[in-house]
């Protein structure tokens, strides 16, 4: 591989002069590493993960885990846990998530398994992200789990885990529902779990839910309202291989619905545990073409610059990929109208904002919506400098309009570093033909 490219800031990305012919390999999926470090911690023996993520994001869940007295070894992309059967083994420790979601809502329940006092704290976006709901499932079954101000910093004095019944809501993040489920086979007694209102991101339950299964916990459920968890203990796995984030992958999906072309990514399948893959639907439904293999998907788009389609779609269960839309939208022969995404106000940025904010700057008309916004077709995309708010997922989205946009630059474009470090190393190695990463 090409050594690593110099990020100027802002980084201006420059326009492809031919239709994509590419193969990539992005990272490993976040959402599965930081759910098998986390099992894999709880487990009884050692297990190690093979095609982890390399990120700020996972950094951040592996020095939690170290501040909690765990032993983890690395190589390259591979990492060994040692698991202990659900016990913490520090009394007392001080954790800071950065602004890593994952790690703020998997390890606050997975402190109270802990006989001690531990605070959880992160920067100042995550100090405005909010963990009420889940602190106050916590508080139901018995958790003295506290915070000042509904977010981050975050107290919990533990004492173990007592089973029972709590409720939490659905509506702000699928990951307190997730924190959860994962912690509940070490209560001392069957845990029930009801959610409270419609469920955001769906998918991401599915994929809490499989991957506890591959570490050797069933639970029991009613759809998506309850949840039973009877006491368990995690089976250690010899290897567990980390799919491609599809999260990443979404970017590399959309490439060629702007420029035209294709682009394979590998290590990635339709029957992936990650419910983002179903983002290439979506781009079904513009017009572009979807090829796959056992561990492969591909995108084909060669009508562009003409037949693009605007869409009308309900995001809820894969907002994650709204970014990614909202840069393909404008190049659209009608509006697209993307909803059901109010909890990307509470992400990293307030990602509904920003994105109206950055399309406008580059001369598309938007309309903003509570839950989403609606992208008009834009014949002359302005050069501009797109503002990332620090949030990864801006940097990687709005950079594909400069693949076909003379003028795009990228403010801040190391904020990718929190989940895809080498994204503008992919995203320039699609200027070679037949590219492999």
């Amino acid at each position: 591989m090409a050594a690593p490219i110099t990020l100027s800031n802002p980084y201006p990305v420059i326009p492809l002069s031919h239709p994509l012919r590419a193969r990539v390999r992005v990272p490993g999926s976040k959402s599965l590493t930081n759910r098998a470090l986390l099992l894999a911690a709880l487990a009884d023996g050692v297990t190690t993960l093979t095609n982890t993520l390399t990120s700020d994001d996972s950094a951040r869940f592996i020095e939690s885990l170290q501040r909690l007295g765990f032993n983890l070894q690395f190589s390259n992309s591979q990492i060994t846990i040692h698991g202990l059967k659900g016990k913490i083994p520090a009394s007392r420790a001080e954790l800071f998530v950065g602004n890593a979601g994952t790690a703020a809502r998997f390890l606050t329940p997975m402190l109270a398994l802990g006989q001690g006092e531990y605070v959880l704290d992160g920067d100042a976006r995550m100090r405005e992200r909010p963990i009420r709901d889940l602190l106050a499932a916590l508080q139901q079954l018995g958790v003295q789990a506290t915070s000042a101000t509904g977010c981050p910093p975050v107290q919990v004095r533990a004492a173990g885990l007592r089973g029972g019944r709590c409720t939490v809501a659905g509506n702000i993040s699928s990951q307190f529902l997730s924190g959860l489920l994962m912690v509940a086979p070490y209560a001392s007694a069957p845990l029930e779990i009801e959610v409270a209102g419609e469920l955001n991101s769906k998918p991401y339950v599915e994929m809490t839910l499989a991957i506890m299964a591959d570490f050797g916990v069933q639970v029991e459920r009613t759809g998506f309202e309850r949840f039973r968890v009877t006491p368990q203990c995690y089976r250690a796995q010899a290897t567990y291989a980390i799919e491609s984030d599809a999260s990443a992958a979404s970017y590399f999906f959309a490439a060629p619905a702007i420029v035209g072309g294709s682009v394979r990514v590998e290590n990635i399948s339709r029957a992936s545990k990650q419910g983002d893959v179903a983002f290439v639907e979506v781009l079904t439904q513009m017009g572009c073409a979807v090829e796959e293999g056992p561990d492969w998907l591909a995108v084909k788009a060669e009508h562009v610059p003409l037949a693009l389609r605007g869409v009308e779609v309900d995001m809820r269960d894969i907002p994650d990929t709204a970014q990614t839309l909202a840069a393909i939208a404008p190049f659209a022969s009608t509006p697209t109208v993307i909803r059901g995404i109010a909890s990307a106000r509470v992400k990293e940025t307030d990602r509904v904002a920003a994105m109206c904010a950055e399309l406008t700057r580059l001369g598309v008309q938007v309309e903003e919506y509570p839950d989403g916004l609606k992208i008009y077709p834009c014949a002359a995309i302005q050069p501009a400098v797109v503002q990332t708010y620090n949030d990864h997922r801006m940097a990687m989205a709005f950079a594909l309009l400069g693949l076909r946009v003379p003028g795009v630059q990228i403010e801040n474009p190391s904020c990718v570093n929190k989940t895809f470090p080498n994204y503008f190393d992919v995203l320039e190695s699609l200027r070679s033909v037949n590219s492999e990463q």
